[in-house]
C-alpha cells in the first residue's frame, strides 16, 4: 500500500508563500517543491529539533532517546527526523508516545509504498504531525538520503546526533548544520562502540557540543548493591549473580520485585535502573 490511498490527499505546498517554511531560504538549494499527508498545521514548525543517529541503534541509543525526547516534547519542540529504522524511526515513537508533535522527513517519494510498523508509524505521525517530501514517486537511492537530510536540518533550530559511525548520514547532517549554521549537539558514547566513533569525533573536533542530558540532580544514595549495580550498565541475571556473588534465584526474585516498584526496566533480558 502507498501513501496515496494509505493518506486521504496529496496536496503540493507551495513552500515560498507558507511563513514558517521561510527557514528553507537558507537552503543553497531549496526544494522545488514539498508534498506532504493531509493536513498542515504552521504551528509545527514554530519551535523544531533535528533528532538524528544511526540506523543500527544500540541498547545505549535506545536510553539515550527515552531520555532526551520526553524532555524536547515537554519543552513543546516538535522532532524531526528522517522515518528511517533505527534511531529515527524510535525518536518519532517515543515523541508520539511522550504526547509530541513530530515531522518525518522522507527519504523518498511520498507515494513510495510503505506496509507493517512502518505503515502504523506513518499513521500516528499524521495524526500528530507532518509526513514531509519534496518528491512525489521517486524511489529511495543513495543520493536521496543525504538530499533529504538538508531539509530536516534547515526547518529545525538546532541539530542533536544521537549515534554515529565514522562514515554516516547523521555525520553529513552534522556538516549540512555547521554551514547553515544551526547548533548541532552529540552525545558522548563508549569508545568501544562503531555506532559512537562520529558522535565523539564530532566533539573531539569541536563540531558539536557535548550533550549529557539534564543538569545533574542530587540522587537518592541507595543501599541495595543491585540498584547500584544497574545504575551504570545493563546486565543480565547471570551477569548480576556473578557480580554480586548470589545466586541466580535470588536475584531473580528481587529482580522481579523492583521491576513491578518501576525501580529498574528490563529490555531484551537485560535489567537497567531507571533515571529519575
Amino acid at each position: 500500500m502507498c501513501y496515496a490511498k494509505l493518506m486521504d490527499y496529496l496536496p503540493i505546498v507551495d513552500w515560498q508563500k507558507k511563513p514558517e517554511l521561510s527557514k528553507l531560504n537558507d537552503l543553497p538549494n531549496p526544494p522545488k517543491e514539498l508534498y506532504f499527508s493531509e493536513t498542515w498545521d504552521p504551528q509545527l514548525f514554530e519551535n523544531c529539533v533535528a533528532v538524528v543517529g544511526s540506523r543500527r541503534m544500540t541498547e545505549y541509543g535506545r536510553r539515550v532517546i527515552e531520555k532526551i525526547v520526553p524532555k524536547l516534547v515537554f519543552e513543546r519542540k516538535t522532532i524531526v527526523s528522517g522515518f528511517m529504522y533505527g534511531v529515527d524511526q524510535y525518536a518519532h515513537r517515543m515523541c508520539l508516545e511522550n504526547g509530541g508533535r513530530t515531522i518525518a522527513v522522507l527519504g523518498w517519494g511520498i507515494t513510495y509504498p510503505i506496509s507493517g510498523e512502518e505503515k502504523k508509524l506513518a499513521r500516528n505521525i499524521t495524526d500528530h504531525g507532518l509526513l514531509l517530501s519534496e518528491w512525489k514517486d521517486q524511489q529511495p537511492t543513495l543520493w536521496t538520503f543525504p538530499v533529504r537530510n538538508r531539509i530536516i536540518v534547515a526547518l529545525s533550530a538546532e541539530v542533536i546526533v544521537i549515534e554515529a559511525a565514522v562514515k554516516s548520514g547523521s555525520l553529513v547532517t552534522a556538516k549540512i548544520a555547521e554551514k547553515l549554521k544551526r547548533p548541532v549537539w552529540a552525545v558522548p558514547g563508549p569508545i568501544t562502540s562503531p555506532t559512537s566513533v562520529g558522535t565523539n569525533e564530532l566533539i573531539a573536533t569541536g563540531k558539536a557540543k557535548m550533550w549529557l542530558g539534564d543538569q545533574p540532580q542530587p540522587q537518592k544514595s541507595s543501599s541495595d548493591p543491585l540498584l547500584r549495580l544497574l545504575t551504570s550498565d545493563a546486565l543480565t541475571p547471570s551477569e548480576i549473580s556473578r557480580k554480586l556473588g548470589k545466586p541466580v534465584s535470588e536475584i531473580g526474585a528481587q529482580l522481579s520485585l523492583l521491576a513491578l516498584t518501576g525501580q529498574l526496566i528490563e529490555r531484551a533480558g537485560k535489567y537497567y535502573a531507571r533515571q529519575n
